[in-house]
């Protein structure tokens, strides 16, 4: 899965729009292998972006849960924490 794809469900306050729109660009990007389209495959590259900007909506209100909601805030803290532990073992002694 692409890194640059967050989770989007169950957060309060609930995902924005843009914030699925993002999430959805960052995916056709990852499966079409293109930053930015060229002009011959832009309109239907935005067209893949606002679909799945839809689906993805619809699946996100549709979804159920009896967990307490996350807050941006601690789920940053913890990919924090998660990326200290990845990258910073990996440092090097100069």
């Amino acid at each position: 899965m692409c890194r640059n794809i967050k989770t989007l469900f169950n957060f309060d306050p609930p995902v924005t729009t843009e914030e699925v729109r993002s999430a959805s660009l960052q995916f056709v990007r990852k499966i079409s292998g293109l930053n930015r389209p060229s002009k011959a495959n832009e309109a239907t590259f935005v067209a893949a972006v606002e679909e799945i900007a839809e689906v993805s909506t619809r699946l996100l209100h549709s979804l159920e849960t009896n967990a307490p909601p996350k807050t941006r805030e601690e789920e940053a803290e913890k990919a924090k924490a998660r990326a200290a532990l990845r990258y910073g073992s990996q440092r090097r002694a100069g």
